[in-house]
């Protein structure tokens, strides 16, 4: 299709400023990356859980609702994760400029994907938290059996296996779960995001 048939209507909707100011909130996207099993889900729940309690609204986008839905038609090759991750980048910008504060937690392998997404949502918009668990902490969780196929070559393109993960350049917060709590997980991201998500001087949080 021709873009000269497609006509925005974007000048004619309701701005970002004005959805955030109806929720209370400011929206950004916090991107967890990390290995399989290195604890992203476990902290992106959390995170949900401790920012809905103090009155924030979130989303969380991680496998199981991307793989399984919009992005069920994709494989694990370099093209397939790079359409994969720019898909989720441009979902969640959606959700951003609806307002709302949204957590990506996706393995997203190397810096290439991760500044895709980041060039999508918008550096200012864009928080990145590295997951550094090392990779035989990882396999020793091994909770769905994904390694242990991996290494018998039952599953191709498995990252840190059979395909590589580079660590990001320059994250805004790093967090090992074998040296951090999920607790203290949480508290380290709270520490950085509540400024920017707040528009209250004063917020009271804690488990």
């Amino acid at each position: 299709m021709s873009d000269n048939n497609i006509y925005p209507i974007f000048s004619r909707m309701q701005i970002r400023n004005d959805k955030e100011g109806l929720l209370g909130q400011h929206s950004i996207m916090i991107w967890l990356t990390g290995l399989s099993g290195s604890g992203k889900s476990t902290i992106a729940i959390a995170l949900e859980k401790e920012l809905f309690r103090l009155g924030f609204l979130c989303r969380i986008l991680d496998g199981d609702n991307i793989r399984s839905g919009i992005n069920n038609n994709l494989g694990f090759t370099q093209e397939d994760r790079i359409e994969n991750i720019r898909r989720i980048a441009e979902i969640g910008k959606l959700f951003i400029d609806s307002g709302i504060i949204t957590i990506s937690a996706f393995i997203s392998p190397n810096n290439e994907v991760r500044n895709l997404a980041r060039s999508i949502i918008g550096e200012k918009d864009f928080v990145e938290v590295f997951i550094s668990t090392p990779l035989e902490v990882c396999e020793g969780r091994d909770v769905k059996g994904l390694y242990k196929k991996a290494r018998r070559g039952e599953i191709q393109h498995f990252t840190g296996i059979s395909a590589p993960f580079e660590r990001p350049e320059n994250p805004a917060i790093e967090i090992d779960t074998t040296a951090m709590s999920v607790e203290e997980s949480v508290k380290k991201i709270m520490d950085v995001i509540l400024p920017l998500i707040s528009t209250k001087k004063d917020v009271e949080w804690g488990f």
